[in-house]
């Protein structure tokens, strides 16, 4: 600690605070050592690598097949989302056209589990704040949407329904009885988690003005996700570089400007609005989809061509990239995922100082990071 007369001839303490890595503020093993002038932080140190697995590596020295369930456990929150880039890479290699209801599958599972993770994120802010009660209606809606996956797959977290080809399975009833339990919640859970949560006056007072990004910053740091539509960048690959068959549908994407605690708060809201009419269209088509195939003819024993094959998809907490090389073996030669919440956690370092620790709660709860994928 050291200890010094400031410019207005006050004493000032600067000290070092360890923010984490065991704390569950941090949303897991991340560490921050934080320089404190008294109650207000003015430097953060941003450490990551206490959860490192060692993903990539992982894929590398397995094959195709044998890797695809290691990608449901980087956002462990939205396992299928995470399936996706990863596959859609090594059908490039492949030269696989999947057939088109196999696509509106894909879209219908992962805008179900972009719904579920939003569903957390959001609870989890509020409970990061010290309402926490307010955690357990957002989870009660995810359960709606687990429900889902597990008619339709069998699992509820770590699906791997995404197959390179296609899909695991096709909806069957007890995935639409599922479905319209879904269906007939969330309108309700919508309309008291706004009365709940956004007029609350402890909640305004920690979110109203706290971290703010500018889109000049947003942009220059990477962001993605509801982190950088908050911040007033009216970006979303579903609709700007779509893939699968999000070309079809009028993708409506609400963005705000402030770039605050609240601002990202109320875009997940908004965003699961629009997410939530989305899974209704895309169910609605399927029913339309004439019964087909959703698995396209691929080899049994997969080796896709030497070279090297990039793809993106817009995740629930930002884009997630995936580069894929391949020498035409059983396993692949390099894989690189490029991951949302590693990313959008660089800016930490900028918008923290100034704040006071409370603050710095919210902050990070605010960006909906998971660890998993951060230390992937």
């Amino acid at each position: 600690m050291n200890t010094e007369t400031n410019k207005q001839g006050r004493y000032s303490e600067v000290y070092q605070l360890n923010f984490g890595p065991q704390h569950p503020s941090t949303h897991g093993v991340l560490h921050m050592l934080v320089e404190m002038d008294g109650e207000t932080c003015i430097g953060v140190d941003t450490k990551i690598g206490y959860l490192h697995r060692g993903m990539e590596k992982l894929l590398e020295s397995r094959t195709y097949l044998q890797g695809l369930p290691y990608t449901d456990r980087l956002d462990y929150l939205a396992g299928v989302n995470n399936n996706l880039p990863y596959v859609l890479a090594v059908e490039k290699l492949l030269g696989v056209e999947v057939p088109a209801r196999a696509s509106l599958l894909r879209m219908l599972t992962c805008e179900i589990m972009r719904l579920a993770s939003y569903m957390v994120g959001v609870g989890i802010y509020i409970m990061d704040l010290g309402a926490v009660s307010g955690v357990f209606y957002p989870f009660q809606e995810r359960e709606y949407a687990l429900d889902c996956m597990s008619a339709l797959c069998g699992a509820r977290m770590t699906q791997s329904y995404i197959r390179y080809g296609g899909v695991q399975a096709d909806i069957n009833e007890e995935f639409d009885v599922a479905y319209q339990k879904l269906v007939a919640e969330t309108p309700r859970f919508i309309e008291m988690y706004h009365k709940l949560v956004d007029e609350n006056e402890i909640f305004l007072r920690r979110t109203k003005g706290i971290g703010v990004i500018s889109a000049e910053d947003a942009m220059d740091y990477a962001l993605t996700g509801p982190n950088l539509r908050a911040s007033g960048v009216d970006y979303d690959l579903r609709r700007d570089a779509p893939y699968c068959l999000y070309d079809r549908f009028k993708i409506e994407v609400p963005v705000l400007t402030a770039g605050d605690c609240y601002a990202r708060y109320v875009q997940r809201m908004l965003e699961v609005e629009k997410i939530f009419q989305l899974i209704k269209e895309i169910y609605a088509a399927l029913k339309e989809e004439p019964a087909g195939e959703i698995m396209a003819k691929i080899p049994k024993v997969l080796k896709p061509a030497a070279g090297e094959a990039y793809a993106q998809t817009e995740n629930p907490k930002g884009i997630m990239g995936c580069l894929v090389a391949s020498e035409g073996k059983l396993n692949p030669l390099r894989v690189h995922f490029r991951r949302p919440s590693f990313d959008n956690i660089a800016i930490f370092e900028k918008i923290m100082p100034g704040h006071k620790v409370a603050d710095l709660v919210s902050i990070i709860a605010s960006f909906d990071i998971v660890l998993g994928e951060i230390d992937g």
